[in-house]
């Protein structure tokens, strides 16, 4: 017996009852969401990271924030107090 091709109110009836994340973002055309428990255990959410500043050439560490939304930030060198732009 041969199966009969799925109409379109079938597989629409399909995906309306999957209650997975993943379906419901694509039924209603919603964007995935950042979910904080979900992150991958191999990716830290800051960084230490070894620099100069451009000015006196001492050398710092900075923890640079991976989870920021922005781009970069502005902190003051430690010893020169000069501003150094990070990014």
């Amino acid at each position: 017996m041969k199966r009969r091709k799925a109409t379109g109110l079938e597989r629409l009836r399909r995906r309306i009852t999957r209650l997975d994340a993943h379906s419901i973002d694509r039924l209603y055309g919603l964007e995935p969401v950042w979910e904080p428990g979900a992150a991958a255990a191999h990716v830290a959410p800051e960084l230490f990271v070894a620099v100069r500043c451009p000015y006196c050439g001492e050398r710092l560490e900075r923890r640079v924030d991976l989870t920021a939304d922005e781009p970069g930030y502005v902190e003051d060198c430690e010893v020169c107090c000069h501003p150094i732009e990070f990014q």
